[in-house]
């Protein structure tokens, strides 16, 4: 259904056709296609069939064919009256047009495809009965009438359809664009929950075992509470400080700002790390068999979460444990063992399991591979990251 100032215009367009038609006819009646020597139709015939061909264009945007035959069926009266006005040539050609834009894809071809059959036959009648010349003007007269609105109208309907399909390729685009902003959104908030558990929860985790144990010493001695106290302390500057720079990323705007950016975590800082975890109770042997090869910087952050993870794991579920934390690289890639002695009673889950998701979508950011659980008294963990595919990456 047309909207309401379509219908406004269409209204418009039926008033306007039967006035301009009528004033034509009765200031210049000599301007009109004449058959025969007969007497001349009387005015309200010819005003009342071109009234009823203004009312075709109620139907012009609905039914638009409909509109199109009606006009032609006055045509057809007007010819038995000998007389076909100009005002009805006009409106004939304007519902022609809008036979051609408005109709379904199929039916604007058939109109077109009647058209030209029309045009042809009328020029090959004319020229096979009257000559050349007469055919030349049929052509020129059919061409003006018949011609230029359905090729206007083919015109008009070529141009709205590649309009449309434009339309529609931005909103695609756009739905596109706000999909690929919730998957960036949701992958951010992945990463930052990732960060917060491998980072924050570890840190604390090891605080909560610390004070724990320092409040069930009995007699506790002054030097082993300083050294606990001197532990805890470190692990909360260590939390703070990276809190603040995790804070820091994501309130920058690229504005300048005045508190320096810490340095990600990397395998250089395992010696803080790991004298973080004995101080939780954890008996921890390093075995570092790598050559000294250069590691990527994504490689370096994910190997020391690892190892960070493990070790926070070790010391909830199997306090006092002895870990082992191997290293060593070969072939292009950098191997992680880390096993750790099952306490009996302990669990060696029963957690949520966001630790060990952690460490499987950092490994496999990497292009890397990772098992883990337990292997027969001990609970084990083997990642193999590729240190030469992530650094031909980065390049």
């Amino acid at each position: 259904m047309p909207a309401g100032h379509e219908r406004w215009e269409d209204a418009l367009h039926v008033v306007g056709y039967f006035a301009v038609g009528v004033l034509l006819h009765l200031i210049v009646p000599d301007i009109a296609l004449r058959f025969g020597d007969g007497p001349a139709p009387s005015v309200w015939a010819v005003v009342g069939l071109l009234a009823v061909a203004a009312v075709g264009h109620t139907q012009r945007r609905v039914r638009p064919v409909l509109g199109l035959a009606i006009a032609l069926g006055v045509l057809l009266g007007m010819v038995q009256l000998s007389l076909v006005p100009l005002a009805l040539l006009l409106v004939l050609g304007d519902l022609l047009y809008c036979a051609v834009l408005y109709a379904s894809e199929r039916l604007s071809w058939l109109v077109a495809g009647a058209t030209a059959a029309v045009a042809g036959g009328a020029a090959l009648a004319s020229l096979l009965a009257e000559g050349g010349r007469a055919a030349v003007l049929v052509i020129l007269n059919l061409g003006l009438v018949l011609a230029v609105p359905v090729l206007w109208g083919r015109e008009v309907r070529l141009h709205r359809g590649q309009a449309e399909t434009e339309r529609d390729r931005a909103e695609q685009a756009a739905r596109m664009a706000e999909l690929d902003r919730a998957a960036a959104v949701a992958a951010e908030r992945a990463r930052m929950a990732r960060d917060l558990h491998d980072v924050i929860a570890g840190q604390l985790s090891g605080i909560a075992i610390q004070s724990e144990a320092a409040l069930n010493l009995p007699d506790a001695d002054p030097a082993v509470l300083r050294r606990v106290l001197q532990s805890v302390r470190r692990d909360s500057v260590a939390s703070l400080s990276e809190m603040r720079t995790m804070i820091g990323l994501l309130r920058a705007d690229g504005a300048a700002d005045a508190d320096p950016r810490t340095a990600p975590a990397g395998l250089d800082g395992l010696g803080t790390l790991l004298e973080s975890a004995g101080s939780t109770g954890l008996r921890v042997e390093l075995h570092d068999a790598r050559g000294g090869a250069a590691v990527p910087a994504a490689v370096d952050l994910a190997a020391y979460r690892i190892v960070q993870e493990s070790l926070t794991n070790a010391a909830k579920h199997a306090p006092g444990s002895r870990v082992r934390v191997h290293l060593d690289d070969h072939d292009g890639e950098l191997v992680i063992d880390i096993e750790n002695d099952l306490v009996p009673g302990a669990t060696a889950g029963g957690g949520t399991g966001t630790g060990l998701l952690g460490v499987h979508e950092r490994v496999e950011a990497v292009g890397g591979t990772v098992a883990a659980g337990p292997d027969g008294d001990r609970w084990r963990l083997r990642a193999v990251l590729p240190v030469a595919a992530a650094a031909g990456a980065r390049r």
